[in-house]
C-alpha cells in the first residue's frame, strides 16, 4: 500500500508530502522547499529509506530545497514539466525576492510529461501536466488510495494564482475541470498549502470552480 505524511514547510507553510511504499519502505519526497532537517527527521522516525525527489512545480516555496537535497543525499530530482524551466532557472533570484535561503541550482534528472508514471518502491503514480499556476505544473495521482498531491493548482475553497509569470487563468481553469475532476469526486487531494479536501467538495462549493 502506498502511504504519505505531510509536513508543513518555509515561512510559507508549503505542504511537503512524504510518499512511500508500505512494503519496502522506500520513499519519494514531493515539493521539498525548504527546513530540510525536518523533513529528514520524519524520514528517520518513519524508518524511511529516501530514493527520489518529486516536484510538482518549481516556485521557491516547493523546489528551494531541491537542489541541496540532492546534493547531500545523492537524489534524484524527478519533474517537472519542463515548461518551468525558466522557474528553475530563476529559484536564487526567488530565494532573495522572498526572502528564502540561498537556493542550490539544480538540472532536474528526468522532466515528466502528461501520461508519465513514477515509481517508489512497489507502488506507481500517474502524472498529469496541470499548467495555469505554472507552465510547468504536474500533479501526482495515487488512484490505489485515491489521493492526489496537486501542489498549487487547487485548494479547498480556492484555486491557485496566475497572476506570476506564466500563470494563465484559463488553463488553470481548464486543468482542473479536465484533468483532475475526472480523477473522482470521491478522490481526496493534498494541496501545496492548507487543509486536504475532496475533489467532489470543491466541484461542488468551490466559488471559482464551483459547478463546473
Amino acid at each position: 500500500m502506498l502511504r504519505y505524511a505531510t509536513i508543513p514547510v518555509t515561512a510559507f507553510a508549503q505542504n511537503c508530502s512524504l510518499v512511500w511504499c508500505d512494503a519496502t519502505l522506500e520513499a519519494a519526497v514531493i515539493d521539498p522547499g525548504g527546513d530540510l532537517d525536518a523533513v529528514l527527521s520524519q524520514v528517520e522516525r518513519l524508518g524511511l529509506a529516501l530514493r527520489q525527489i518529486w516536484l510538482t512545480h518549481a516556485h521557491i516555496d516547493h523546489a528551494g530545497g531541491a537542489g541541496e537535497l540532492a546534493k547531500r543525499l545523492n537524489l534524484p530530482i524527478v519533474g517537472p514539466h519542463r515548461g518551468d524551466q525558466f522557474w528553475i532557472d530563476g529559484l536564487p533570484q526567488q530565494s532573495r525576492l522572498f526572502g528564502f535561503p540561498p537556493a542550490q541550482p539544480f538540472m532536474p534528472t528526468r522532466w515528466l510529461e502528461d501520461g508519465d508514471e513514477v515509481a517508489v518502491g512497489q507502488e506507481r503514480l500517474h502524472v498529469r501536466h496541470c499548467p495555469g499556476h505554472t507552465p510547468g505544473h504536474v500533479v501526482f495521482h495515487a488512484p490505489q488510495i485515491r489521493r492526489a498531491f496537486v501542489g498549487d493548482v487547487l485548494f479547498a475553497g480556492s484555486i491557485g494564482r496566475t497572476d506570476f509569470p506564466g500563470g494563465n487563468h484559463q488553463q488553470l481553469i481548464d486543468s482542473i475541470t479536465q484533468r483532475l475532476w475526472p480523477m473522482g469526486d470521491d478522490t481526496v487531494f493534498i494541496p501545496g498549502h492548507g487543509p486536504e479536501s475532496t475533489f467532489g467538495e470543491e466541484r461542488r462549493h468551490n466559488p471559482f470552480v464551483g459547478g463546473t
